[in-house]
């Protein structure tokens, strides 16, 4: 069952490397995913975090849009509780200008960091009715006169860029949320794979088209889901070790930027994280059947992939042998 594809990229820096190192990877990568024919290519908000550099979402953004021509470019997501919403408006309505009919914008509740730092961070309330009530604002300046809808303010920059919003979320809350609001729910069930299938049901259950958000006629669901595509599957186990160190880091309050892959045998029980469950990792046959799979148990509309590889050759290899074997 073949979806439209789409990348998640938190822009990972590799042992030894550099942030800017880490941002002219990505811009490669970029291009080449252009060029593939995926639809869309999103960058997540994460702070506090010597192994990412995907911080400031509207710059990476940008700069991906300008090295690419056909490619959709996004957040996945903005983290709405770190951002004063007519900001948020302002920076994608000029995006929208910049780059035409190109731009996503996917929001969330979470803050993409600790406590501390989202306390640093905070200008919004994370709570369902002011996060409905920003988005419905930022639509407001996202129309056609420019105006937010429960504020006398004007926005002339987002004005007439109808910018799509998409609502992030990994449980059920999440999916109810979107769901209410008849917007389009992005699944984080490649780290959070727990509640994938209540999450869906809720979504689609709860979805309505009477809110005064809505912006689509009927459900739509995107799904992560990990990938790594090799010439063969022990190959592409190997270098899938990266990822599975980071999430060990991440579990034992490890602070490291991207590892290089080693054998599998030398992790401790493989390496194996319940928080990865939802990954297609092999030969293009292998990773595509696991795809397919995934695809038949969710029934989303489209998926999008994260690839963490030490070298960023290996990541742009992987797009290429899966591209081939997908589209």
């Amino acid at each position: 069952m073949s979806v439209p594809l789409n990348i998640l990229d938190l822009v990972p820096i590799r042992d030894g490397s550099n942030a800017r190192e880490a941002i002219d990877a990505s811009m490669s990568a970029a291009r080449v995913a252009d060029e593939l024919g995926y639809r869309r290519l999103w960058f997540a908000e994460h702070h506090n975090t010597m192994g990412l550099a995907a911080n400031a979402t509207a710059l990476l953004i940008s700069q991906a849009a300008t090295v690419t021509e056909k490619i959709r470019v996004g957040s996945g997501g903005v983290m709405l509780p770190n951002h004063a919403p007519l900001m948020v408006a302002e920076q994608y309505g000029t995006l929208a200008n910049i780059h035409g009919d190109r731009i996503d914008l996917g929001l969330g509740r979470a803050p993409g960091t600790d406590g501390m730092t989202a306390q640093a961070l905070s200008r919004s309330s994370a709570e369902p009715q002011s996060f409905a009530q920003n988005i419905y604002d930022m639509q407001g300046w996202f129309g056609s006169e420019g105006k937010a809808h429960t504020v006398p303010i004007e926005s002339a920059v987002s004005a007439n860029t109808d910018v799509p919003i998409w609502v992030l979320g990994s449980t059920t809350n999440g999916a109810a949320i979107a769901g209410q609001l008849g917007l389009p729910f992005s699944l984080a069930s490649h780290f959070a794979p727990d509640q994938i299938d209540a999450a869906i049901r809720v979504y689609r259950e709860s979805f309505t088209t009477e809110a005064p958000t809505a912006q689509i006629d009927k459900p739509y669901v995107m799904a992560g889901i990990n990938v790594m595509v090799a010439e063969t599957d022990a190959e592409a186990q190997r270098e899938f070790t990266s990822v599975k160190q980071m999430f060990a880091d991440i579990g034992r309050g490890r602070r490291r930027q991207l590892q290089p892959p080693v054998d599998p045998a030398e992790l401790d029980g493989g390496g194996e994280n319940p928080m990865l469950q939802i990954s297609a990792v092999g030969s293009p046959e292998t990773a595509t059947r696991q795809m397919s799979e995934f695809v038949e148990r969710t029934g989303a509309d489209e998926l999008i992939t994260v690839t963490y590889a030490y070298d960023p050759a290996v990541a742009e290899h992987s797009l290429k042998l899966l591209a081939d074997a997908w589209f």
